[in-house]
């Protein structure tokens, strides 16, 4: 009230006893604010946050900023306090009428309630992705007054917008505030890892495989570049350890399929090489399976199964590979070949 100044005070003094929905509002007196809310004292933290909240978008504030609600003089549990905050402030991000109110700050002061609102937040990072993206883009958290400058990222081939956090310090002295700093960013770089994957079958990735990568960078709190201009090309992964571990194991996946759709590939045009299954078609003519029921046809014989259920014109034949004989679901029976094409090589 005193860095107010005394205007602020006659205001308040005004406006005694004419608190409505538990609160009134004043001028920000010769604070660099343009509004004041004053709560009345009250042990539901949580309500009282989404009061503020809803006041301020119907007032069409675009910022807001909190102290640690009850944790002066009132003595509330930090740890409880910081849980009812962000609850109010999640629950209020989520809903889709809001438009004006576009940053929520808290500021702490206490040293000792830094870990209680950072165990807050990390609790809710497995919360519904949707949800998450929602609120975590409005809610920047304010540590204490240093703020570092936003860098933008340039954008790739996997576009995906980042919100920064940005963490203002206040100290005592500046060997204080340099030492906070530090302590951040080393509990940042602490929960940060980098995976790059290189491997010549990424040069394959078509837009399905592009769609898989954007849909695991918006559900994983991590950032995919593909640069397949590098030779061989790479994906570089990097984000939060955890995600990053099990985002590498889907690329990795992804390139296997890639592989093992190649290989199998290769294997049927060699196999279709040296030997052509048919089935009947017009006119007494016969029509060669496509190469990868060929493939199958082929290796089922080898093994010497006694059947292979395959496709024929849309509808399933079960093929004796002794009589070389196909039926289908209604007893129809057709007759097919097997034809080598280098008898002796075979």
């Amino acid at each position: 009230m005193d860095a107010a100044g005394s205007q602020l005070e006659e205001e308040c003094a005004q406006y005694a006893g004419q608190f409505q929905s538990g609160f009134i509002t004043t001028r920000g007196g010769n604070l660099l604010c343009s509004k004041i809310i004053h709560l009345i004292h009250g042990n539901n933290v949580k309500s009282q946050v989404s009061k503020v909240l809803h006041e301020c978008e119907l007032r069409m504030y675009k910022s807001v900023a909190f102290p640690a609600i009850g944790t002066g003089q009132a003595r509330q549990n930090p740890a409880k306090v910081a849980d009812n905050m962000l609850d109010a402030i999640v629950e209020f991000a989520s809903k889709r009428s809001v438009q004006h109110l576009k940053k929520i700050k808290i500021v702490i002061f206490q040293t000792n309630m830094l870990r209680d609102f950072y165990e807050s937040m990390k609790k809710r990072e497995h919360s519904d992705s949707s949800t998450t993206d929602s609120w975590m883009s409005m809610f920047k958290s304010f540590w204490g007054g240093k703020k570092q400058p936003t860098e933008k990222k340039k954008p790739v081939v996997l576009e995906k917008k980042v919100d920064l956090a940005i963490f203002q310090i206040c100290g005592e002295s500046q060997k204080n505030v340099d030492a906070t700093e530090s302590w951040i960013k080393n509990l940042i770089l602490k929960e940060q890892f980098e995976n790059s994957i290189s491997d010549e079958l990424i040069e394959n990735f078509d837009e399905r495989q592009i769609d898989v990568l954007a849909d695991l960078q918006r559900r994983n709190h991590v950032t995919i570049q593909l640069e397949n201009k590098l030779s061989p090309p790479r994906i570089k992964i990097s984000g939060i350890s955890r995600d990053v571990c099990s985002v590498s194991v889907e690329v990795q996946n992804m390139i296997k399929k890639i592989k093992d759709t190649e290989e199998e590939r290769s294997k049927a045009e060699l196999v279709y090489n040296l030997v052509e299954w048919r089935y009947p078609g017009s006119n007494d003519s016969f029509v060669a399976f496509d190469k990868l029921t060929n493939m199958q046809l082929e290796d089922a014989k080898i093994a010497k199964k006694p059947h292979l259920t395959v496709k024929i014109n849309k509808k399933k034949y079960k093929v004796d590979l002794n009589t070389l004989q196909a039926d289908d679901d209604q007893g129809k029976t057709i007759n097919i070949q097997r034809v080598p094409k280098n008898e002796g090589n075979y």
